[in-house]
């Protein structure tokens, strides 16, 4: 037999060293690095060539047929956006976010509107029991007799649920739950995500259905588990959004099958997930008349353009550190932009506080904000209402110009189609000539 000798690996990405280290070489991390049984290394061996089959024969591209891969419709029309027209027969999909973002209930819902469909699907919760998975489907609307519910954390009960319901899709929540007691280690751990995952893996592209794996997420938002096991399958998707608001954004970050630049709305309600096919008033606040500090924007989420409005409020100071408090925005940038304002139109900021936030939740992290975070703080300085009919986009310099941005045309086209008539976007022009054609006058003016 061979001898057993101890070795140390990382728990979350599973590198192994010969001595115990306090980083971890590969993912970085400090103090994941744990002492682990591992058998001794053999020789290597030479495989001798084995004929293959015939239908896995190895055939010239020109003769493949391309339909191979077709998508099918999940019912729920942004899932379909972000996936490139639905679920492929056979994908494997990896569903990670934060935990409470309501991953378990977009995928409850989806597995209901494909059992609604005439197919069997199943649903295996190492998280949950099939009581608790019950009540949130009468609660959101999910019950259907083509619906299977297993409560299980064995993988070799899982296949053999699958054996036995024959489903046309399945659900497995979550893959870090599962453990197989043919690999040592406790479930969650690189080698357990690694069987788990090749298992299900496996039996979806033998069997042609398609698997939806959720993944845990760690401190910094990345996926648990060894990283070869994004790798491994065929589309990645991250759930996120902020729990004290009701909008939830779905990114795809990898797809075989389709583009990677899609984001799919959703929001949750007390009836479950519900699509948000067209966001263009989450973001807006306009009240009868225009009010001070408060300027329009158009972003980019994926391939869709988003009207966002950027409030802003300037005070006098009471204490000998001003206030700089920002939601939805970069607080860096928001400094950039008042030190640009101070510097090149003289206007005293440092005994002022200032805020700066978003309407709706919503994050604003490219350079296109800029102009807009800008002319919101301006209008709050000089007490100026912007109209409603103004919206701004463009990345701000330190020289004090105006630069434009990616996806011009297609803000400016998300514009007009909302009624902005005025457009301010990035160009030649300086920030002080932007604030002249948002009705903001010369702004003290010191070009």
């Amino acid at each position: 037999m061979a001898k057993t000798t101890n070795a140390y690996a990382c728990s979350e990405c599973g590198w192994q060293a010969a001595k115990w280290v306090g980083r971890c070489g590969e993912c970085q991390k400090w103090g994941t690095v744990e002492e682990r049984a591992r058998r001794g290394a053999t020789l290597a061996r030479t495989v001798a060539g084995a004929a293959p089959r015939e239908e896995k024969r190895a055939r010239p591209i020109t003769e493949l047929s391309g339909n191979v891969a077709h998508h099918r419709s999940t019912g729920v029309l942004e899932l379909d956006r972000v996936l490139g027209g639905g679920i492929v027969p056979g994908a494997a999909i990896l569903l990670s976010g934060e935990p409470g973002v309501g991953k378990s209930t977009l995928l409850l819902s989806v597995a209901a509107h494909v059992a609604g469909q005439g197919a069997r699907v199943l649903y295996a919760s190492g998280e949950e029991s099939t009581g608790q998975i019950r009540l949130r489907a009468e609660r959101t609307g999910a019950l259907h007799d083509s619906l299977f519910l297993a409560s299980e954390t064995d993988l070799a009960t899982v296949l053999g649920h699958i054996d036995q319901v024959q489903p046309d899709f399945i659900v497995v929540d979550s893959v870090q739950t599962l453990a197989s007691d043919q690999i040592d280690g406790s479930a969650g751990g690189p080698s357990q995500v690694r069987e788990v995952a090749a298992a299900l893996i496996r039996v979806a592209k033998e069997r042609g259905i398609p698997v939806v794996l959720v993944g845990h997420v760690t401190k910094d938002g990345s996926i648990a588990g060894p990283r070869l096991l994004e790798h491994l399958v065929d589309v990645v998707c991250h759930f996120e959004g902020d729990r004290n608001t009701a909008l939830r954004f779905l990114r795809s970050l990898k797809n075989r099958y389709g583009p990677t630049d899609e984001v799919g709305c959703f929001e949750m309600t007390g009836g479950g997930i519900s699509e948000v096919p067209d966001p263009s008033g989450l973001f807006l606040s306009r009240g009868a008349a225009p009010v001070s500090g408060t300027c329009a924007t158009v972003m980019i989420e994926g391939r869709r353009a988003l009207p966002v409005e950027v409030q802003a409020l300037v005070a006098r100071s009471a204490t000998p550190n001003p206030r700089r408090v920002t939601n939805g925005v970069d607080p860096s940038r928001v400094a950039m932009i008042l030190a640009v304002i101070e510097r090149r139109h003289g206007v005293t900021l440092h005994d002022q506080d200032v805020y700066v936030s978003t309407v709706g939740g919503v994050k604003l992290t490219e350079p296109a904000a800029d102009l807009p975070i800008a002319l919101a703080i301006m209008s709050a300085i000089q007490d100026l209402a912007l109209p409603h009919t103004v919206a701004a986009f463009g990345e701000l310099s330190l020289a004090g110009e105006v630069r434009p941005v990616i996806g011009d045309q297609q803000r400016h086209r998300e514009a007009a189609r909302l009624g902005y008539i005025h457009v301010i976007a990035g160009g030649t022009e300086t920030l002080g000539q932007a604030s002249q054609a948002a009705g903001l006058g010369s702004f003290l003016g010191r070009e």
